[in-house]
């Protein structure tokens, strides 16, 4: 019983001079609640989707004009067997583009339900991260018929960030009601 004991007795004694010898934990810095979405410009602006409301971000496919459609519609395109409609958002709220170029304008593919849309951007920067704590309720400088989809906005390093809801976009009855007549 000795002989099994003394194994023990030595790895007993090896945990407590390890315990006794180790360094301890670092200081605990508070942690930053931050908040993600996927950064984006129109006319000018910046702006960020929630990260769970944008599907996917694609190049601007080649897609086939609709008959009968507001002009807002650039058409559709199949995207993976899957008929995507794309929305100029630009066109949509009158605004004007920054970006001249075609290679620069990105879609950023959102889907709830049985609505899939593509809405085609200026351009897209990714992911963007904020601190809560910089949150604004308004935003200033938000153009009147872009203000209802907002939902307040980021300041970081002395940019604006508005939150752009494609949800509230998705609910509006102007953006569903696609038929020209």
């Amino acid at each position: 019983m000795s002989a099994q004991a003394a194994p023990f007795a030595v790895l007993t004694d090896i945990a407590r001079r390890s315990k006794s010898l180790a360094s301890g934990l670092p200081a605990q810095q508070e942690a930053i609640e931050l908040w993600n979405g996927i950064g984006f410009t129109l006319g000018g602006q910046r702006y960020v989707a929630p990260m769970g409301e944008v599907v996917e971000i694609l190049h601007v496919p080649r897609y086939t004009h609709v008959p009968g459609v507001r002009s807002f519609m650039l058409g559709a395109a199949n995207v993976r067997g899957r008929l995507l409609p794309l929305i100029d958002l630009a066109h949509f709220f009158d605004l004007s583009r920054t970006s001249r170029s075609h290679r620069e304008r990105r879609v950023l593919v959102i889907e709830r339900g049985d609505l899939f849309s593509g809405l085609v951007v200026d351009s897209v920067s990714g992911m963007q991260y904020f601190a809560m704590e910089n949150f604004i309720e308004e935003p200033a400088e938000t153009p009147d018929i872009v203000q209802p989809f907002v939902q307040g906005g980021y300041r970081r390093n002395e940019e604006i960030w508005k939150v752009f809801s494609t949800f509230a976009l998705m609910d509006d009855e102007r953006f569903l009601d696609v038929a020209q007549w």
